[in-house]
């Protein structure tokens, strides 16, 4: 009987280190799984914490989730690799002032040298000082990788008379504005999830208003990659062209007027002075012909007056008659 009670207790000894094993193994295959749900779980909560529950609880329900929706989008973007920009971004600006013999062949090597490089002519302005010089400013767009062979090709065209350049790195700015677009592109999708599990009008209202908000946004945000694309892509150089400087006009002649300068001036004064008086003359001639019409017309109509009145008769008394005297 011992013998029996001895072996029936080692056996559920066995058996109970047997089930101990198995709930240890369990326990540890559950800690791993655990772990593995709470990772999981953990990249789910970046793409949205708290779901939209059914049919929303108030009107401020929609506006209240999308706040956290837009918070958890940022930290998913976060967590995200940045997008990286391919290679370094620079902005080229150069300015150039030339000196040539013929302004408008000036021009069109200087289009011809920026088209052959897969340019164009951004901005062209061409104005004439007298009948015989002009100047030329314009707004050149070449790409970068040719900007140094054009600028040297302009630069040669003629004398130089000044030159400036800058570059200006924005790598760090084309970074920076790919990582928020991408980042207000996944909040535009999340709010439109919303917006299709909406039930209630004055959820979708709500939705919608943010959804226009963060759509705008986004349409800046792909403007500043648009100017940064064209300005880091095509560099711009501004060139002006002039003439050579007038004969004269380098001090070799005197500048102090002299007798025949003043004579001329003065005959010019001269004839303009009676060019003037002879278009005054000229405007006031037709009221001076009508005022001596009138004057004219008033001289013979007072003659003729005159010559109709009678004359005044004058009673002359007789010699040695005396008027009677008033006493």
């Amino acid at each position: 009987m011992r013998s029996e009670k001895k072996s029936g207790r080692s056996f559920v000894r066995a058996r109970a280190a047997l089930v101990a094993g198995s709930l240890g193994l369990l326990l540890a295959v559950g800690g791993c799984g655990a772990s593995g749900d709470a990772s999981d779980s953990g990249a789910k909560a970046a793409d949205g914490k708290a779901a939209p529950r059914e049919g929303f609880a108030d009107e401020g329900g929609a506006a209240a989730s999308a706040a956290p929706e837009e918070q958890a989008d940022g930290k998913a973007a976060g967590k995200k690799a940045a997008p990286k920009a391919e290679g370094t971004h620079v902005i080229r600006t150069a300015t150039l002032s030339v000196e040539v013999k013929s302004v408008p062949r000036a021009v069109a090597a200087a289009r011809g040298v920026v088209e052959g490089a897969g340019g164009l002519v951004a901005t062209e302005n061409t104005e004439r000082l007298d009948d015989t010089y002009e100047t030329s400013h314009l707004v050149l767009r070449v790409p970068q990788e040719r900007f140094q062979e054009v600028l040297r090709e302009l630069a040669g065209s003629g004398k130089l008379l000044s030159r400036a350049s800058n570059a200006k790195d924005v790598t760090d700015q084309v970074v920076d504005v790919e990582s928020r677009i991408s980042t207000q592109r996944a909040s535009v999708a999340r709010v439109r999830e919303l917006m299709d599990q909406a039930e209630k009008i004055s959820d979708v209202v709500a939705l919608e208003g943010e959804l226009s908000s963060r759509q705008s946004d986004l349409e800046s945000l792909l403007a500043q990659q648009a100017s940064l694309k064209d300005r880091t892509s095509l560099a711009t150089i501004t060139l002006d062209l002039t003439p050579p400087d007038a004969p004269g006009d380098d001090g070799s002649k005197d500048e102090d007027p002299g007798f025949l300068d003043a004579l001329g001036g003065g005959w010019d004064a001269f004839v303009t002075m009676l060019r003037w008086i002879a278009v005054a003359f000229g405007a006031a001639f037709p009221f001076l012909l009508t005022a001596a019409l009138a004057v004219a017309v008033w001289r013979v109509l007072r003659k003729r007056g005159a010559a109709r009145r009678p004359a005044p008769a004058v009673a002359a008394s007789p010699a040695g008659e005396e008027r009677p005297s008033a006493s």
